[in-house]
């Protein structure tokens, strides 16, 4: 396993002085945000395909620092009612496909999307609980007109290119957890796998340890970000918050840096159980803490790390 970080962390400043930034800090992968939400702060995929001399440039910039390139990342929400932002989104997810087969990365990283309640909404409807009735008639739409039809298309589109679709499992969207997530890939098949980000699963009340183990060689991708969890907080009002981020004091939970949710013990046996379930890919440092500044969360996550990710195969033991 190797320890890297998702690049666009560091938008405000110029590819080149990033990527030196991340390598002296002692990270050896990138993710790179090529649209979407993310961004395409460093990474213009539509002009990169139109120009073989700054693909090259790219790519040398990367190779130069002994640096690689975990995945193209492309959150975006391709189901969404809103017609003009679908398309725009679906644009960004097939053309980071497509880079992402020119430069030889594996993962293309985005979320499954979240529709409306009908083909005349105008925002996306999460469905999370089974009644009143309208509730479930509106997620079996989802699913049906929806998230099949677009995810069996998206899917077939990137194993062309010879490329896997890691999907985040967040909130807000048609797959957010393993059930869903597993529903998902029963459309797109195993071009389908997920960007485990433990984060996620944490304030939803799963254990990130047994879903590993569930989803197996289903993970692409790993994110390192940690959740706090307020005790108190989720004692008087649960984990469903819709107040702001910053709001932190009031709030149920937070996103943190790794290490301040959760404790070594937590990671140590996250990144275990991610060696039994085969993977060793770089885990993606992203910092979206809010009581830290994104130099000092980044820096604390990568000294944390490195006393926890597994970096070495494992020889043969002495007994055998």
């Amino acid at each position: 396993m190797k320890i890297g970080v998702f690049l666009v962390l560091f938008s405000q400043r110029p590819f080149e002085e990033a990527l030196d930034y991340v390598k002296a800090a002692g990270c050896e992968a990138v993710e790179i945000g090529c649209g979407g939400y993310p961004g395409s702060a460093h990474c213009n995929a539509e002009e990169l395909l139109g120009d073989s001399g700054k693909l090259k440039a790219f790519q040398k910039a990367i190779d130069s620092r002994g640096l690689e390139i975990s995945a193209l990342s492309c959150h975006g929400n391709p189901l969404h009612p809103d017609r003009k932002m679908a398309k725009a989104h679906d644009e960004d997810y097939r053309r980071a496909v497509q880079l992402a087969q020119k430069l030889g990365v594996k993962n293309v990283i985005t979320f499954s999307g979240c529709p409306g309640d009908s083909d005349t909404s105008e925002k996306p409807n999460w469905v999370t609980c089974p009644w009143p009735p309208d509730f479930l008639e509106i997620l079996d739409w989802q699913w049906k007109e929806k998230a099949a039809p677009y995810w069996s298309d998206a899917a077939k589109y990137a194993k062309k290119h010879d490329v896997r679709v890691a999907i985040e499992l967040h909130p807000g969207f048609i797959a957010y957890h393993t059930e869903s997530f597993n529903r998902l890939r029963e459309i797109g098949g195993e071009t389908i796998g997920v960007n485990f980000d433990p984060s996620h699963l944490f304030w939803q009340g799963m254990d990130p340890l047994v879903c590993v183990r569930d989803l197996g060689d289903a993970i692409f991708h790993v994110h390192a970000k940690d959740t706090w969890l307020d005790g108190p907080n989720i004692a008087k009002n649960g984990v469903l918050d819709t107040k702001q981020y910053t709001d932190e004091v009031n709030r149920s939970w937070i996103f943190r840096t790794v290490g301040y949710g959760h404790g070594p013990e937590f990671w140590r046996s996250f990144v275990s159980e991610l060696r039994l379930a085969g993977y060793d890919a770089p885990i993606s440092i992203e910092h979206e803490d809010s009581l830290m500044s994104v130099n000092e969360g980044f820096t604390k996550a990568v000294q944390f790390l490195k006393d926890t990710v597994i970096t070495e195969k494992p020889g043969a033991a002495w007994w055998v």
